[in-house]
This record gives structure tokens, C-alpha cells and sequence, in this order.
């Protein structure tokens, strides 16, 4: 499907990924957010769950081996050109995700990475919805939320 124009709204994952009191942060390569600080994350491809999308998009993009904790946030994102027409659409799905391995350093469809402290995050040109999702993946790791991610166990009918 492409991604400009769509028939209908890409499902997309993005990974809020601490280290101590940093978060990672990822300058986008490609359309519509080309230049732009944001989560590590893409599309979801056929076939893949959401957990499997995640780790893998952010092992193409940062480099680095994550565990999926669990969802903190969706959002949607619709981006219209300048005769106010759809021109991208996506439902994000941000996880919460611990690394486990690898090294930082960009690649697939990122700029340039970074650890960030989350102290600075304000030095950063984010959109409103990526710090609100910073925001919440914070309050979610210093409670005792529930679970919202329902890992399946196989994808039988």
C-alpha cells in the first residue's frame, strides 16, 4: 500500500525507550515528518503483530534489541497537502520498551539518533503528541499499571 494517499490508515508502531534517565530519540529520513524528532518506529507489515513490529523497527532504526512492555498510548496522525486532501494517515501504537542489546546508531530510515535526557527534551522540536506519549510512558513506569498489550499466543482463526 502507499503510504501517501492511502486507500485507508497505516498502523504504525513507535518505541518510548529509557535508559536511566534518557529517552532515545530518532531525527525521521523520509516523508511527512523528513527532519523531525520523534520515537524510533514504523509501519506494521502483513503478518507481523504489533510486538514483532515494534522490536523490529526499532532494531532497523536505532540498532538496538528491545522488549515490547506494553502499550502506552495511541495516536492518530493525518497529514492533508495544500488542497486540504489526505495525503498521509497513520494509528500509532507506542509501546514501552526496555533495551535488552545492541549498539545506538542510525540506520534504515532515521537521520540520526540520540540519547536524550528527559530533562532537555524541551531543546527538542517534538510534537505535542510525542511528549504527551513521553509523558505517559513516564507515569506508566513509575506505577503499577495493568496491562493493556494482550500478547497472542498463535494466530489461528
Amino acid at each position: 500500500m502507499r503510504r501517501d494517499y492511502p486507500d485507508r490508515p497505516i498502523v504504525g508502531v513507535g518505541a518510548v525507550i529509557f535508559e536511566d534517565d534518557q529517552v532515545i530519540l530518532v531525527r525521521r529520513g523520509t516523508p511527512p515528518s523528513y527532519g523531525a524528532w520523534s520515537l524510533p518506529g514504523g509501519a506494521v507489515e502483513v503478518g507481523e503483530t504489533l510486538e514483532q513490529a515494534v522490536i523490529r523497527e526499532v532494531r532497523e532504526e536505532v540498532g538496538l534489541d528491545v522488549e515490547a512492555e506494553d502499550v502506552v498510548a495511541v495516536v492518530e496522525r493525518v497529514f492533508l497537502d495544500s488542497a486540504a486532501k489526505v495525503q498521509y494517515h497513520y494509528v500509532l501504537v507506542d509501546f514501552l520498551c526496555r533495551t535488552t542489546g545492541g549498539s545506538l546508531q542510525a540506520s534504515g530510515d532515521a537521520l540520526s539518533c540520540h540519547r536524550v535526557p528527559v530533562a532537555s527534551l524541551e531543546r527538542y522540536p517534538l510534537s505535542r503528541e510525542t511528549r504527551e506519549v513521553i509523558q505517559r510512558a513516564r507515569d506508566w513506569r513509575a506505577s503499577e499499571s495493568p496491562r493493556i498489550y494482550m500478547r497472542t499466543k498463535s494466530m489461528d482463526s
